[in-house]
């Protein structure tokens, strides 16, 4: 379809030059050209051309050469008019704005995957979600998981590819660059599907990822999209699963926007009154107040469900010890956390502390 654009501006352009002109493949093929009998011959005498510069003009044998971008970033065409002056320059570069503005604009109108870029990326009005999606024979209302794929500490250019590998259908399911490090999965979904099934496919692209590139990812999964609407929304969720994520689970590397629990309601809170809430519960002293390992015997007895035996178990003390070490804490919060309210309270304030550690609140 590209070659049908690029011989539409090339027959445009023909009557303002006298110089042949047209479009070669990566294979040095000609696909268009003003010169009809030169289309699918080899153009021989190939300069050394890659994407690293694609504002350069090339000059190989008798010829002037320039890339063409296309919307993925991946140069794959370039423009060629016969001649080495000045002339040859100037008529080359002109070409290659225009067909390589036309071959965008097609792109843009009739590329399913950007069409989803633009919808997570709020650059659609709703209303044109459908008519674009039944220009596109795009089926609205299927199930789609939305996985946000964030490489931490080092990024590699040849993620995309490799996740792409996993999702061969490209006319369903969609991986997208968001920026250097963040790639976003749209995976159409059988009617069937569970949670445990999004999950493996999370799963299947970090060890991919780890086996292939060695890098090192983060994972954020939105609620299922049940139509091509809510797409941006279950795009948030991803980045804000991965978000809270960094606060609460940082142990996990595959995080559910839906299994974020009181966590998501307190990162939403102002820390202003997060820090009322904290003074508030600990008037007698403060947080501070407790040793590390009195906060290890408290997280300890959450784990182990507020049950005296089986943390004093865990921990290697007599219970008596542990029953001590409770009334201690009594003494210096006021919560004993032996009773369910009281222990509800102090989880949440835990929380609450280790989110306001992360935005430099002043707790």
């Amino acid at each position: 379809m590209s070659s049908r654009i690029f011989q539409s501006v090339i027959v445009q352009m023909k009557e303002a030059t006298d110089r042949c002109l047209g479009v070669i493949d990566d294979q040095g093929f000609v696909v268009a050209c003003s010169e009809l009998s030169m289309i699918g011959s080899r153009v021989d005498e190939l300069p050394d051309i890659n994407g690293d510069a694609p504002d350069q003009v090339h000059v190989a044998g008798n010829r002037t050469f320039k890339l063409l971008g296309s919307l993925s970033s991946q140069f794959d065409y370039a423009v060629f008019v016969d001649g080495r002056d000045e002339t040859a320059r100037c008529v080359c570069i002109l070409s290659a704005v225009a067909i390589g503005e036309a071959r965008e604009n097609y792109e843009e109108k009739h590329n399913k995957g950007t069409f989803v870029k633009n919808i997570i990326s709020d650059n659609i009005l709703p209303g044109d979600i459908y008519v674009r999606a039944k220009e596109l024979h795009f089926v609205t209302d299927i199930p789609r998981a939305v996985l946000l794929v964030r490489q931490v500490n080092k990024s590699d250019v040849s993620a995309v590819e490799i996740i792409q590998s996993l999702f061969p259908d490209r006319q369903k399911d969609f991986v997208l660059s968001m920026s250097e490090s963040d790639i976003v999965v749209i995976k159409e979904l059988s009617p069937d599907f569970t949670s445990e099934d999004i999950t493996a496919i999370a799963r299947s692209v970090e060890d991919t990822l780890t086996s292939e590139l060695g890098v090192r990812t983060v994972i954020g999964i939105g609620t299922t999209a049940r139509h091509l609407r809510e797409l941006a929304d279950r795009y948030k969720e991803a980045q804000t699963a991965i978000e809270v994520g960094k606060v609460f689970d940082t142990e996990k590397s595959i995080i559910n926007y839906e299994n974020l629990g009181i966590g998501r309601i307190i990162y939403q809170l102002p820390t202003t009154l997060c820090e009322m809430f904290l003074s508030e519960v600990f008037k007698k002293n403060p947080i501070e107040s407790l040793d590390q390992e009195t906060l290890y015997t408290i997280n300890k007895f959450f784990e182990n469900n507020l049950n005296v035996s089986e943390t004093s178990r865990k921990l290697f003390v007599h219970r008596n010890t542990l029953v001590y070490r409770l009334e201690k804490i009594k003494k210096l919060t006021g919560l004993d956390l032996r009773e369910f309210d009281h222990a509800i309270i102090f989880k949440v304030a835990l929380m609450v502390k280790k989110y306001l550690n992360t935005q430099g609140g002043r707790y």
